[in-house]
């Protein structure tokens, strides 16, 4: 009886997942919503266990819980987007120009668009934090970030189009659970130990190939299929030139902090 019950029940989800979230028309709306939804219940949950499983949490400043929370959304967001920027890019079939004969920068599916409203819902939901908080949980330059993805991502996701180098950009979110585990070793006091050292160099190498590296060979790609991308509407064409090149300068401004503040911490530990 319950394994009969257990079917029914995964026979009605699966009809719930294809008839509704994943009808075409609707995609946007339930996966805009989804990750709104979803930045909540995580940073409710993060509230919650974080007050029971961590001491030091009641002695932060409540600027100090909200960005804690915060964080826990972001390193959220980061590990679902870049999964499945991951395996759309380089697992699957999806951007493949030999297996569809498409162009692939028309190339679409279901799922890749309901992964980018989710990822538009994180990036509404975080920048309404940013701003509401500013400037105590990031300056202009994260204000500008997140505004650039969320026009980037939001028009992928309306249109079907350039979802390929949407995904490619969305990959190098790798690097933000580093960044976040390195603010809580930090707010923890760790800054002398030995995680602290190692999370500071695996950030250095992790945003040399996923925001730099990365990056070289997204533009390599774009040069590559331009007849393709030419093809796109004129916004189109206008965020996959445009808004890669403002990253671009933010990571590499970002990268050299990163690298000042890795060779302080060596120099510290000699």
């Amino acid at each position: 009886m319950i394994a009969m019950a257990m079917k029914s029940y995964q026979n009605h989800a699966e009809l719930l997942l294809k008839e509704y979230l994943l009808a075409d028309p609707l995609i946007p709306y339930t996966s805009i919503i989804g990750g709104i939804f979803a930045c909540k219940m995580v940073y409710d949950l993060t509230d919650l266990f974080s007050d029971v499983c961590f001491k030091s949490y009641s002695s932060l400043t409540k600027l100090q819980r909200i960005e804690w929370n915060n964080r826990a959304i972001s390193t959220f967001h980061a590990v679902f987007i870049a999964t499945m920027s991951l395996y759309f890019v380089f697992c699957s079939d999806l951007f493949s120009d030999q297996i569809h004969g498409d162009l692939v920068t028309f190339q679409s599916s279901a799922q890749s668009t309901f992964a980018l409203g989710v990822s538009v819902g994180y990036f509404i939901s975080d920048l309404g934090m940013i701003i509401w908080f500013y400037p105590s949980l990031g300056g202009m330059e994260y204000v500008i970030h997140h505004f650039f993805s969320m026009i980037a991502v939001a028009y992928s996701m309306l249109t079907g189009e350039g979802q390929l180098y949407t995904c490619m950009v969305l990959i190098s979110e790798t690097t933000t659970p580093g960044i976040n585990l390195r603010w809580y070793l930090d707010i923890a006091g760790m800054k002398r130990s030995k995680a602290y050292l190692v999370n500071g160099v695996v950030i250095f190498f992790a945003w040399f190939v996923a925001r730099i590296l990365l990056f070289i060979y997204l533009f390599y790609h774009i040069s590559l299929y331009q007849d393709q991308v030419k093809q796109m509407h004129a916004f189109g064409q206008l965020i996959v030139l445009v808004v890669p090149v403002v990253l671009s300068v933010m990571n590499l401004m970002w990268f050299w902090k990163i690298f000042k503040g890795m060779k302080k911490t060596l120099a510290k530990q000699h």
